[in-house]
């Protein structure tokens, strides 16, 4: 019921009103989930008087939230965004109390029994802007939507469910197909694995990881924007002072590596995190991972990895010698010849198990690897927005 006051106010649980443009009063269209997930987790949209907006669901991302529409109206050409000036490059506008799933704007804050906290945010780039980057904004729109239209039958999964002891069970064993089997049903899946990731036993957090990468890339096929939300959460959990991070950076590799096509965007701010010294070692570890499937992705950051092969710490000149191989960097052949003595013990993962190894072993099989040339591979890496505040790398 809708009631009003004395003023005109108008005031209730029912009243809504139509989501419309702040700039020029035109409604807009819902937002839509973007095809790559390269700029963040947010539905995005765009009106016809050339603003572009980012959503928000929970209203307290909102500077994740602007970065977003501000990327995403310069036709997610990072550079351009950061060179931009607010009042004399764009303007910027907050549309609060929004609701996604009704597409309404609820000023009471709640709507049919749901607890409404959404915002848009808004930005308008000046024309001459807009002139350049517009086109390529609705292009990507439009490819999204027509991915999202409805009538499209879900891949074929097994029927199979099971209990969060069941999957710690089977993780724990490596058991990897029925854990598949059973996301194919149950993206909650992933929340167990993820409890996992802070196991006191370090194979149990590999494995964890290994299987929440696996498990990822099988939900993301229908759900993007889910596994988006996962690793923003473990993002944040790296990023937090004092918050346990145990095994969220193997998951976020691992989370890459299988799906790299969607989320290779969170990489450079992995790279963010190489000045901690704790992180270090599990950085590099995760960058070699998805360098082993897609070394195409981390060629333009590898000179500021391979540093590291001059590092005190032996598991991060092991790391930084297994990823340069992986890279094929022959810039990093004499670093490399000096460390082929080098019995500094490091553990790796793989398929399951730990195998010890030296820094010396791993900088002998690089040196083979750069001996044989990797096609070249262009490929640009946009960084997602976070509404985090990671620490400077070095």
């Amino acid at each position: 019921m809708i009631f009003q006051t004395e003023k005109g106010a108008l005031y209730g649980k029912d009243f809504t009103k139509k989501v419309e443009c702040p700039f020029c009063g035109l409604p807009v269209e819902r937002p839509t989930e973007p095809l790559a997930r390269r700029y963040g987790e947010m539905p995005a949209g765009s009106c016809r008087c050339g603003a572009v907006f980012a959503c928000d669901i929970t209203g307290r991302n909102l500077g994740a939230a602007f970065i977003e529409a501000l990327v995403f109206g310069c036709d997610m050409d990072w550079d351009l965004a950061w060179s931009l000036r607010p009042g004399e490059d764009y303007t910027d506008r907050l549309v609060e109390k929004y609701d996604l799933k009704s597409h309404l704007i609820v000023p009471a804050g709640s709507y049919d029994g749901r607890r409404v906290s959404g915002a848009l945010y808004f930005i308008r780039l000046h024309r001459e802007i807009r002139d350049v980057t517009g086109n390529g904004v609705q292009n990507k729109l439009g490819r999204a939507r027509g991915a999202a239209a409805p009538g499209q039958a879900p891949e074929h999964v097994s029927a199979i469910k099971m209990d969060k002891k069941e999957i710690r069970r089977l993780a724990a064993e490596y058991r990897v197909e029925p854990l598949m089997a059973a996301a194919g049903v149950d993206k909650r899946i992933v929340r167990d694995l993820q409890r996992l990731l802070y196991s006191e036993d370090d194979l149990t957090r590999h494995r964890a990881a290994d299987i929440l990468g696996q498990v990822s890339a099988a939900i993301a096929k229908r759900e993007p924007g889910a596994i988006s939300t996962l690793l923003q959460g473990l993002l944040n959990s790296i990023a937090a002072p004092g918050a346990a991070s145990w095994g969220s950076i193997e998951a976020m590799g691992e989370i890459i590596a299988q799906t790299p096509d969607l989320y290779a965007g969170y990489l450079p701010l992995l790279y963010t995190f190489l000045g901690d010294r704790d992180h270090r070692p599990r950085i590099l570890r995760a960058a070699a991972r998805i360098a082993r499937v897609r070394p195409d992705l981390l060629r333009g950051a590898a000179f500021r990895l391979i540093k590291f092969l001059n590092d005190p710490d032996p598991g991060v000149r092991g790391w930084a010698a297994l990823l340069s191989g992986y890279l094929g960097m022959a810039e990093a052949k004499k670093d490399l010849e000096k460390i082929t003595g080098d019995s500094g013990r490091i553990i790796i993962y793989n398929n399951g198990e730990f195998e010890e190894t030296t820094v010396g072993r791993l900088a002998a099989e690089a040196l083979e690897k750069i001996k044989q040339p990797i096609p070249h591979k262009e490929c640009r890496i946009s960084r997602p927005a976070t509404g985090t505040n990671p620490p400077e790398g070095p």
